[in-house]
C-alpha cells in the first residue's frame, strides 16, 4: 500500500474532482491506482447523491501514461484485465456527466481512461496515441471499441496501426477531444461546462446519457422505440417544484 494517495478526491461545489497521482511517472497506472479509483468509482454510486459532475484528471503536466508496464503481471492476468474494463465500464455508466481534462500525455491506457468519460476536454499541451503496437500489446480496457464510436473506424484503424501521437488541436478536429484550448484555459473551460451541466435536471442529464449508451448499436426503429417505452418521464423534483409554484400562485 502506498503511503501517499494515488487517487486524489476533490468534492466542491456538486463537483468531484478525481485525480491520478503519479506525476513522477507520468501518471502511469498501477495496480494500487487502480484499485483506489475503483473504490472511489464504487463510492459514487453508492453515495454520490450530491455529485452533479465528475472530472478526472492527472497531477502535474500529464493526465496518464497509460498502464505502468514495469510493473509485474498478475497472477490472473486476465481475471484483473476484466476487473480494470468493468471498472473503466462502471465510469461510463455513472449517472453524473463525466469530463476528462487533459494536459500532456494520454497514451494507450490513458487514452482508454479517456475515452471511458462523456466528454473529454484538453489544453493545447495535449498528446493523444494509442501505443499498443510499439509494445506488442492489444487493448484491454475497451479502445478498440470505444475510438472507433468516438471518432470513426477509419481514423481509430490510423491511431492504432500508426501508434502516432497526435496534438489536442489535431484532436478537437477529428473529434476526439470535445474542446482544445490554451493550458492556461482549460480549468475555466472545464468549469464553464460543468456549471452549464448543474444547471440542468440532474435526473435529464441521467437518463439522456442513460438513453445514449443503452441505444447505441440499435437501429432507428428500435431505438425510438426505445426511447418510447423506457422513458423515465418527468423529472420528479420538478414536478414537486412547479406544484408548489402553482400553489403559491394560487395563494396568491
Amino acid at each position: 500500500m502506498s503511503e501517499t494517495p494515488l487517487v486524489l478526491r476533490d468534492d466542491k461545489d456538486a463537483v468531484c474532482t478525481l485525480t491520478l497521482n503519479r506525476p513522477d511517472k507520468r501518471n502511469a497506472v498501477n495496480r494500487q491506482l487502480f484499485r483506489e479509483f475503483r473504490a472511489h468509482i464504487r463510492d459514487i454510486e453508492e453515495n454520490g447523491t450530491g455529485i452533479g459532475v465528475l472530472i478526472i484528471t492527472g497531477a502535474g503536466d500529464h493526465f496518464c501514461a497509460g498502464h505502468d508496464l514495469k510493473q509485474a503481471p498478475h497472477a490472473d492476468a486476465l481475471g484483473w484485465l476484466r476487473q480494470e474494463m468493468l471498472t473503466l465500464e462502471r465510469l461510463t455508466r455513472l449517472s453524473q456527466p463525466v469530463i476528462a481534462k487533459i494536459r500532456g500525455s494520454c497514451y494507450t491506457g490513458g487514452l482508454e481512461f479517456a475515452l471511458s468519460a462523456d466528454f473529454i476536454v484538453c489544453g493545447e499541451s495535449a498528446r493523444f496515441a494509442d501505443t499498443h503496437g510499439k509494445w506488442g500489446l492489444v487493448p484491454g480496457w475497451g479502445l478498440s471499441q470505444r475510438l472507433p464510436r468516438r471518432i470513426g473506424q477509419t481514423k481509430a484503424l490510423e491511431m492504432m496501426l500508426t501508434c502516432q501521437a497526435y496534438t489536442g488541436t489535431e484532436a478537437e478536429a477529428m473529434a476526439l477531444a470535445n474542446y482544445c484550448v490554451a493550458d492556461a484555459a482549460l480549468d475555466a473551460k472545464v468549469a464553464e461546462l460543468a456549471t452549464l451541466m448543474l444547471g440542468n435536471s440532474r435526473h435529464s442529464n441521467a437518463e439522456n446519457k442513460r438513453l445514449i449508451y443503452d441505444t447505441d448499436g440499435m437501429t432507428l426503429g428500435n431505438g425510438l422505440s426505445h426511447e418510447l417505452m423506457r422513458n423515465a418521464g418527468f423529472d420528479p423534483a420538478m414536478r414537486q417544484k412547479g406544484k408548489a409554484i402553482g400553489d403559491g400562485g394560487q395563494g396568491g
